[in-house]
């Protein structure tokens, strides 16, 4: 506690010496702010901390943050468990957020949005910045600060850091990473954000053109839009910017002259429609191109932009550069992944009087293709086979491995009136001899016409989770019968089959594990959702039933790819009907 003190002398309220003397101008923030050492304690405080708290630094210093201060709307003690801030500063992590409750000194609350950064003290320990400024309803933490006021080194540095958390956040889609970096910088440094990206053809595109009404950020889409090719030889701002030359301040008049490219023209445009009287430039530079520019102007704040805010702007464009060339490589390896993904996973074929869709969802991480598959061809006998199946990985080699199961499995299955169990066991010997595949679940059945006008399924599960049934009426079961040992465990062992008779306008469901396994739930728990969502969709047609109860059954936060295939059989079928088939896709 001694250091502690120290910081809360008389000086300590807006010029507070923290830890190893260093001095920290708290004031120069234009806002609430307070240090806090790494148990969460307050070293320092600055005097719009005091007016905001209705606190004097003596009764702040020292003090647990969050004891002190923080509750929930209510005015009761908030849980340390649920306090984002306590948990920043334990990860060591920048973080914001709006819509938190303080106590003040006269017992009322007070609704806050704060930002809360690393920095280092004069000693190299470190300590969490908090700022914090009162809250509108509505507004966002990124609008902390007055907008047009200097910035300071403190300030800098918390921008920066938030930018480093708010850009680099993984797997964010280009057009997501850039509506970020406007919400970053308006209004906090600007009137007006303008972002020109390049394309992955080399041609411009203005992908926004924003400002801030009412605390809202607001799109001139008229002026976004294709723009003409970048001039080589052009001394304009843009022009340079676009080719990766430094950044620029400029304003109207530099486009007031004989436009020597389209690019002008469009720049003298821009300002005449904003209202721009000041401007600054910067290029959007990736690690290995120039992915765009990102333009700053000011038509309402009367200070005109200086050389000395090009230093920010251009550390803010360039961690844009690194977060969009990595969302460009993401989506790049996406396509890659989904197009495979989509070439090994085959079309259903046409089965008269049966209603028959599939579903296939990437894992989060969408670069990779995984081992989930499904499958559902025509034999020789007239029945149907259906197949359900997960080879263990998710990478090319478990890719392939599906790949080689599947075609394998048509191979054995066709013409061979066999049980599904025998059709397995003769998979299973040959597989662990041809495919390269360690281990695989699968589920293989055979759905038939009776004489009677009813559908009647046989299969045999290798450790795959069990297929759900679901009559017209909400009844819902597994059918858990015909359950042996994942493939590649014990190939010589034998097989077991189960057989029923599905009820008239029944659905039968085919599932990998994603649907109902993640880290934050036990498949037992995911079993029970799947069936109640399941029931509960019943009566749902057969498309709007698999897409949502793929929404509603799938856990949130689950990063395993899911493959269903649902099947529903009619109300009625007399025994003379034709069961012909046409080709797949036909």
């Amino acid at each position: 506690m001694e250091d502690a003190e120290a910081a809360g002398t008389s000086g300590g309220r807006s010029a507070g010496e923290a830890p190893g003397g260093f001095t920290l101008d708290l004031d120069a923030l234009g806002t609430g702010a307070h240090l806090l050492d790494g148990e969460g304690r307050i070293v320092a405080v600055n005097s719009w901390a005091e007016r905001l708290l209705a606190r004097p630094a003596a009764e702040l210093v020292g003090q647990d943050a969050h004891d002190l201060l923080h509750r929930d709307r209510q005015g009761g003690t908030l849980p340390r468990t649920q306090c984002r801030l306590r948990k920043a500063i334990l990860a060591g992590r920048t973080e914001q957020t709006t819509g938190e409750w303080v106590e003040r000194g006269d017992g009322s609350l007070l609704r806050v949005s704060w930002l809360a950064t690393l920095c280092e003290l004069g000693d190299a320990r470190q300590a969490t910045l908090v700022l914090y400024h009162p809250e509108s309803a509505g507004q966002p933490a990124s609008r902390l600060w007055g907008a047009g006021a200097p910035i300071t080194e403190l300030e800098r540095l918390a921008l920066l850091a938030e930018a480093t958390t708010v850009l680099a956040a993984a797997r964010l889609e280009v057009n997501e990473t850039l509506e970020r970096l406007v919400d970053l910088v308006l209004p906090r440094l600007a009137d007006w954000a303008v972002v020109d990206l390049i394309t992955e053809r080399d041609e411009v595109w203005r992908f926004a053109v924003a400002h801030v009404e009412d605390d809202e950020v607001v799109r001139r889409e008229d002026l976004e839009g294709a723009m003409p090719p970048v001039p080589e030889e052009s001394p304009m701002p843009l022009s340079r910017a676009l080719r990766g030359a430094a950044s620029a301040v400029t304003g109207p008049e530099t486009y007031q002259g004989p436009p020597d490219s389209g690019i002008a023209v469009e720049q003298r445009r821009l300002f005449e429609e904003t209202g721009m009287h000041s401007a600054i430039i910067a290029p959007i530079r990736g690690p290995r191109e120039v992915m765009g520019a990102l333009t700053l102007g000011r038509s309402e704040q009367p200070a005109r932009f200086t050389a000395a805010d090009i230093a920010l702007l251009e550390d803010i464009s360039r961690r844009a550069g690194i977060a969009v060339e990595n969302a460009r490589l993401y989506q790049g390896q996406r396509r890659v992944a989904e197009t495979m993904q989509r070439h090994l996973l085959p079309q259903m074929p046409y089965v008269p009087s049966l209603e028959m869709t599939v579903r296939y969802a990437p894992a989060s991480d969408a670069s990779q293709v995984g081992g989930d598959w499904y499958d559902a061809f025509a034999l020789a006998d007239g029945a149907t086979a259906l197949v359900i199946g997960d080879v263990v990985g998710h990478d090319l080699d478990a890719a392939a491995g599906m790949a080689q199961l599947r075609n394998m499995l048509r191979a054995y299955a066709w013409g061979r009136q066999r049980p599904p169990s025998k059709i397995v066991e003769q998979l299973d010997e040959a597989a662990s001899h041809i495919a390269e595949v360690s281990m695989a679940t699968m589920i293989f059945a055979r759905l038939e016409l009776t004489d009677g006008g009813r559908y009647a399924l046989s299969w045999t599960n290798a450790g795959h989770p069990p297929p759900l049934l679901v009559t017209h009426d909400g009844i819902v079961q597994y059918l858990t019968g015909g359950h042996g040992v994942l493939l590649g465990v014990e190939p010589a062992q034998a097989r077991s089959d189960a057989t029923m008779t599905l009820p008239p306008g029944s659905t039968l469901l085919f599932y990998t594990d994603g649907l109902v396994e993640s880290p934050s739930r036990s498949i037992d728990e995911g079993l029970y959702r799947l069936r109640r969502e399941a029931a509960a969709l019943a009566h749902r047609p057969l498309e709007p039933f698999t897409d949502k109860l793929l929404n509603r059954a799938r856990a949130p936060g689950n990063d395993d790819d899911v493959a269903v295939l649902a099947v529903r059989v009619p109300y009625r079928h007399g025994p003379s009907e034709s069961v012909t088939r046409r080709p797949a896709g036909g």
